[in-house]
């Protein structure tokens, strides 16, 4: 008669298997390495260890066992897998890859193993490679709703809007209440400006799944693209849960509640920093709103470039440097982030506070800096301060930047012109039939940039923080707008904008077309050079 397997590895197996049957990993992974203390190579309990550890998020352990695991078992192909993710959550991708490989050299035909490689490969932006494998898992997997929305995604990443529309649809015949894909179609939708199309894309997603942040901040930034900002800010405030803030977690930890509209007689309330530079510059104008609701004490924390240009703001009763919010946070009764006030404030396009100036130049500053400008520049010269790429890490960077100055080139034939470059980080050099005013050497933060701002006359710039600044300063500034992905703060077919009136709008009619827009200004150019004379 057959006598149950009895040995101990067995028997810790079986107790292990199950508490991760009724998913308590802890129990699991605890009880694998009981047993796993008393056989050191037993090959089920290091699978049981492993997968119990990366359910826990303890990815240094799963990839322990993992590795122990495919030493004892090369062939194991998923050990292989469950190693390359652990790995890849450890950021170490080039190891996650060759993992990858080793587990495809076993199950070449495994759709699951292409797709899992396809995403670091796309992650670590070799797109060709990631692609290969993208729609060999598609091929294998023609009906898995999961596999074709990730070569839907990489497809769109690289431009082929039409066939990835085709495979997000036909995901969506597979599995209709796919709420992920749904979210990913309606991104597309919105950058092929189908916005219609796309809203009803983003809603059905949420119908599907209401706790979607992505979706929930997706949709918020089309509406308020469109200037539906009623509609728009309560979603939008799901980018907190998919980005976070500067800060975020020191206030969870310490027990400091996020701000929710509680009425703010004498409370002191922290205001944290989030996203980019042109954000905090932009929404920075609600702490007087603040102020307004009988806050007794307001504090801004800020990132050093921005911190000697915010030390005078209105409504801002101290600025600190971002890094000693944990000091601070048992003063303050609330926390919030500047892109949450505008919810807060219930703005609407009518009421935006657009009073500019609400940023202002340091005299001491001014008094270093303008002499650098009145040295270049010739009697009656119109100044015009130049700005043509932003920070490289944005991830429409490549849309929004001008592929470089020569760009520029048809300003160069306005006469009367003196045109200065505030572009930190240029490297390349400038036209030899154009003077152009380098002010880049004598930027050493935001402050800097400012006091130079009240020097020029114009500033013509892409959308990036500079030109935020100019619109805070209340200077004139002529903004260079995408076509693609142009950012929803500049709402959709306005030549002006309502947060700064002092700016005007100069967009892409298509994406990449660069020479409609930059004509167009270049013609705007003369006819000031025409009012300045007269």
């Amino acid at each position: 008669m057959h006598q149950p397997d009895s040995t101990p590895s067995t028997l810790f197996a079986s107790q292990a298997g199950l508490a991760l049957l009724d998913d308590h990993p802890g129990d699991a992974l605890r009880i694998a390495r009981m047993g796993l203390s008393l056989c050191h190579d037993a090959p089920d309990l290091l699978e049981i260890a492993a997968d119990s550890a990366a359910r826990l998020g303890d990815d240094a352990n799963a990839a322990l066992y993992w590795r122990r695991l495919v030493d004892l078992v090369p062939e194991h192909a998923q050990a292989w897998n469950g190693l390359a993710i652990a790995l890849q959550r450890r950021g170490a991708v080039h190891d996650a890859e060759a993992a990858w490989q080793q587990a495809l050299a076993l199950l070449p035909d495994d759709a699951n193993l292409h797709t899992n490689l396809g995403l670091l490969l796309e992650e670590r932006g070799a797109l060709a490679e990631a692609e290969r494998h993208q729609r060999r898992a598609a091929a294998l997997a023609p009906d898995s709703a999961p596999v074709l929305n990730h070569l839907a995604n990489l497809l769109a990443r690289g431009g082929h809007a039409t066939e990835a529309e085709a495979l997000y649809r036909a995901a969506l015949v597979h599995q209709p209440d796919f709420a992920t894909t749904h979210c990913n179609l309606g991104v597309l939708l919105t950058d092929l400006e189908r916005h219609a199309d796309a809203e009803a894309a983003f809603r059905r997603a949420l119908a599907l799944q209401a706790d979607f942040p992505r979706c929930q901040a997706n949709l918020g930034q089309l509406l308020l693209a469109h200037g539906r900002l009623a509609e728009g800010w309560p979603l939008h405030e799901g980018r907190l849960l998919t980005h976070g803030a500067y800060c975020r977690d020191a206030c969870g930890s310490a027990g400091l509640p996020q701000w929710q509209g509680e009425a703010l007689d004498g409370k002191a309330i922290l205001v944290l920093p989030e996203q980019g530079y042109g954000d905090d510059i932009q929404f920075c104008r609600y702490l007087l709103w603040l102020k307004s609701r009988g806050a007794a004490q307001v504090t801004l924390a800020c990132r050093p470039a921005l911190a000697a240009l915010m030390a005078g703001l209105a409504g801002a009763d101290r600025v600190v440097d971002h890094s000693e919010v944990p000091a601070l946070l048992k003063q303050h009764d609330y926390w919030t982030v500047l892109l949450s006030l505008p919810l807060h404030a219930a703005t609407t396009l009518d009421t935006i506070p657009a009073t500019v100036p609400y940023l202002r130049p340091d005299p001491a500053r001014m008094q270093r800096l303008l002499p650098v400008l009145e040295a270049a520049a010739g009697p009656g010269e119109l100044r015009v301060g130049l700005v043509w790429r932003g920070n490289p890490r944005h991830a429409n960077d490549a849309d929004r930047s001008l592929p470089g100055l020569e760009t520029l080139a048809p300003l160069w034939a306005v006469d009367g012109v003196r045109f200065f470059s505030l572009q930190v980080g240029h490297s390349s050099p400038f036209p030899a039939a154009q003077p152009i005013g380098d002010l880049a050497p004598v930027i050493g933060d935001f402050a800097d940039t400012a006091a130079l701002l009240a020097g020029i006359d114009l500033l013509i710039s892409v959308d990036t923080a500079t030109a935020h600044l100019a619109g805070a300063l209340g200077r004139p500034c002529w903004i260079l707008l995408p076509c693609f992905k142009a950012d929803w703060r500049w709402l959709r077919g306005r030549a002006d904008s309502p947060w700064y009136p002092a700016s005007r709008l100069f967009r892409q009619p298509r994406r990449g077309d660069w020479n409609a827009p930059v004509k167009a200004l270049s013609a705007a150019l003369e006819q000031l050079r025409v009012e300045w004379k007269t």
